[in-house]
């Protein structure tokens, strides 16, 4: 059978009409054969045993009818990233081909694993790309994490509680990955701990500020220092010290907090629609359009900044933005999430829902986490496919 492919430009290759052309099949009933002329083949130097063949016509290969069995496929090569098959097959005497079966892959289920590097932090891991939620009812937050429709969770969070033995200092992130799981997972590990070192010393605004952006940046450049490595992360952290809070988000998760049981965003989401992020874009020598009606750089990305992409750094820059204020007494909760949540929830509807759980307390054992679990449940009812992670935050035990 000869056969042609088409080449195209679409994302999705699918099989069409103009796939398959000049099919030649040729079937003798008296040997009970099937021959397939395969023309883009060199033709055979010598065919005794077909009177039809000679050097000028087209290599045969003969399959026998019925086959005489199945080989073994050879052993699948599983790398660090990925799974390929080698097969390699050859002609026995008489021309007969035998068909090999690619072997069946087990695929281990597992719970998903938590590391804690140390006695105060916790960093979400989830290695095995079957894990399809994560929780964890922690000391002073809640938060729980739903893959969507990929096939490994790609958010990740952290928290250190109990910071220099003071409960009313602590650092939170969600950070939401994109084109792999390695920046997410990098920033996880390091973006709090560099914001800290960072901070140390720091007392006015516009200090504490400075200082974050630097723990943005260096997380960014280390992560891009490494060998390999590729996709990005949004992030968005809350550090609280001395009744202060300090929000600080790249890219589109977001933090809300409850006010008195108000709504008040504390990020603003960095995307190529944004105005000023569209301008800071074209101003470097990117452009901005829309694809399936979502703006994105170079075509590609649909966020504007974050930790990673490398290959549009030049655009997607790590550069944080910061707000402080002093915790107060009408300050009730703190939603950190990725935009698998934001995108099917407004900012009220969350705050409503989380209320209840949050403020006064309730009935169930883990209230925090029951509220979690009732923002995904909701997102992911009205159709999100993204991955979703929230995570609430009481504020009153801050002051």
């Amino acid at each position: 059978m000869s056969c042609s492919v088409a080449v195209c430009n679409s994302p999705v290759f699918s099989p069409s009409s103009s796939l398959f052309c000049n099919k030649t099949c040729i079937l003798s009933s008296p040997q009970e054969t099937i021959c397939l002329t395969l023309s883009h083949l060199k033709p055979s130097s010598s065919s005794p045993s077909s009177p039809s063949a000679s050097p000028k016509s087209p290599f045969r290969l003969r399959f026998q009818k019925p086959p005489t069995g199945f080989a073994p496929a050879p052993p699948l090569v599983f790398g660090s990233e990925s799974v390929s098959a080698s097969c390699t097959s050859q002609s026995p005497p008489g021309g007969a081909l035998k068909r090999k079966r690619p072997t069946r892959l087990a695929i281990p289920i597992g719970p998903p694993d938590f590391v804690a590097p140390s006695s105060e932090k916790l960093v979400a891991s989830t290695p095995r790309e079957e894990s399809r939620e994560v929780e964890r009812e922690g000391d002073g937050y809640s938060v729980y994490c739903k893959r969507g429709r990929r096939e490994a969770m790609e958010d990740r969070f952290s928290a250190i509680t109990n910071l220099h033995g003071d409960r009313k200092q602590a650092i939170f992130g969600v950070y939401d990955g994109h084109g792999g799981v390695k920046a997410a997972e990098f920033a996880a590990k390091n973006l709090d701990k560099n914001v800290l070192e960072s901070v140390v010393g720091k007392r006015s605004e516009l200090e504490i500020a400075d200082a974050v952006k630097r723990g943005y940046l260096t997380t960014d450049a280390a992560f891009l220092s490494e060998k390999n490595v590729k996709g990005g992360s949004c992030c968005v952290t809350a550090m609280v010290s001395d009744g202060n809070l300090v929000v600080a988000n790249a890219g589109d998760c977001r933090a809300v907090m409850s006010v008195g049981g108000a709504a008040e965003a504390l990020s603003s989401d960095h995307r190529p629609s944004r105005d000023d992020e569209r301008k800071r874009i074209e101003t470097t020598g990117g452009y901005v359009d829309t694809f399936h009606g979502v703006w994105r750089i170079q075509g590609s990305l649909a966020v504007s900044r974050g930790i990673g992409d490398g290959q549009l750094k030049k655009w997607v820059i790590a550069e944080p933005e910061t707000k402080i204020l002093r915790i107060d007494s009408e300050h009730e909760f703190l939603i950190l999430a990725s935009d698998g949540l934001w995108d099917k929830v407004s900012n009220q509807e969350a705050v409503d829902i989380a209320r209840p759980f949050c403020v006064g307390g309730g009935d169930e054992k883990k209230p925090l986490l029951v509220a979690c679990k009732k923002l995904v449940d909701l997102s992911a009812s009205r159709g999100s496919s993204d991955d979703i992670s929230v995570m609430l935050i009481p504020l009153s035990q801050f002051m």
